[in-house]
């Protein structure tokens, strides 16, 4: 695994390129490592603390990437991670995967919904207690997504980064701009044209 201090020129490591303008991390306290969530190479217990976020839905084999997160953690210590409740709670997801899916049978085998089962309470609490934690807590994490306008709700779908942007700037001109035109009438639009949705994420902890 290799370390590096976040760098401007990696965005995906530094959360330089999130559009809050903060640049990158610099602190000597902060580093980054590429490597497989299913096989760190930290020593073993290593950190108090070890926190997954909004990852283990698209990890191949979550029991796997969970038993090596406790791993690193020393005895007494934390283990947590957070993934998206695609069921019904990740509100911005879910209507742009509904309209995709009336208009193309084929986006609903893309949906988060459909290609995982980690978004609910019972099967994250049921993986955290499997992998032998103790103390195991699940809880909702509700922030609001105010959206100024539809511009503002349809630009990330722009981006091509995770499964939605990357169907979405798969499809062509007309394809793209048909499912716009269907999100534009089914959301929720506020007579200041601002759209005001929630995001719901599920949050496991447990002790080592």
């Amino acid at each position: 695994m290799r370390y590096r201090r976040a760098d401007a020129s990696d965005p995906q490591r530094s959360g330089s390129d999130d559009g809050s303008g903060g640049g990158p991390v610099e602190s000597p306290r902060v580093e980054f490592a590429l490597g497989d969530a299913q096989a760190i190479t930290t020593p073993d217990a290593t950190f108090d603390y070890v926190v997954s976020g909004l990852v283990l839905n698209f990890v191949p084999d979550p029991a796997a990437a969970l038993a090596e997160m406790k791993r690193v953690t020393r005895v007494g210590g934390m283990v947590a991670g957070y993934v998206w409740d695609y069921a019904s709670g990740m509100e911005m997801i879910r209507y742009f995967w509904d309209a995709a899916s009336e208009l193309d049978a084929g986006a609903r085998d893309l949906d988060e919904l459909v290609r995982s089962t980690l978004f609910t309470p019972e099967p994250l609490g049921a993986l955290w207690k499997g992998s032998g934690l103790r103390k195991v807590e699940v809880v909702p994490l509700v922030v609001p997504t105010v959206f100024q306008d539809f511009d503002d709700y349809w630009r990330p779908f722009l981006g091509g980064q995770g499964p939605a942007p990357r169907y979405n700037m798969s499809l062509s001109e007309e394809a793209r701009t048909r499912l716009r035109e269907l999100l534009r009438e089914q959301l929720p639009t506020q007579s200041d044209s601002s759209i005001r949705l929630r995001a719901r994420a599920w949050a496991a902890r447990g002790i080592v």
